[in-house]
């Protein structure tokens, strides 16, 4: 199904497959996506490729960008945005924060190289970081958890 939407003033247009399968693949804008809608227990969710110009183009769910999209720069959020969860398999690279610290939206809480490449994980809302689950060095896979919020 085709369709324009307007998220933050900016419109997408948008194609998507039945809604009723998970995932729920999505076109937007010429570009593809896997979309999990949050509180779907079939796989962790992960983030939207994201310019620097614009703004997330799925505003509900969250979505992994397809095979020929580079690997997601923000971080994977759990339905109740307490929890940051890796968006792919990886070596932590840096970790900036530490339990107690106050972040900003889009601060970058840790890096992890995925595929010789360097993706800031950064953080989708402010808040008190409750606990860091990872530490410089540390592997980690799809979905596990990098960071929790107080």
């Amino acid at each position: 199904m085709k369709q324009s939407i307007i998220v933050n003033g900016k419109t997408y247009e948008i194609e998507f497959s039945d809604i009723m399968t998970s995932p729920i693949e999505v076109i937007v804008n010429g570009k593809r996506y896997s979309v999990t809608i949050e509180g779907e227990t079939s796989v962790p969710p992960a983030a939207v490729k994201t310019s620097s110009t614009a703004s997330a183009p799925v505003a509900t769910p969250t979505a992994v960008p397809a095979k020929a999209v580079k690997p997601a720069a923000t971080a994977a959020v759990t339905s109740s945005a307490d929890e940051i969860r890796a968006p792919m398999p990886g070596v932590i690279l840096d970790v900036m924060v530490k339990a107690g610290d106050q972040v900003a939206v889009g601060q970058v809480l840790c890096t992890l190289e995925a595929m010789k490449m360097k993706n800031a994980i950064r953080s989708p809302r402010e808040g008190t970081i409750s606990s860091v689950e990872v530490s410089d060095g540390q592997k980690v896979a799809y979905g596990d958890i990098l960071v929790r919020f107080a």
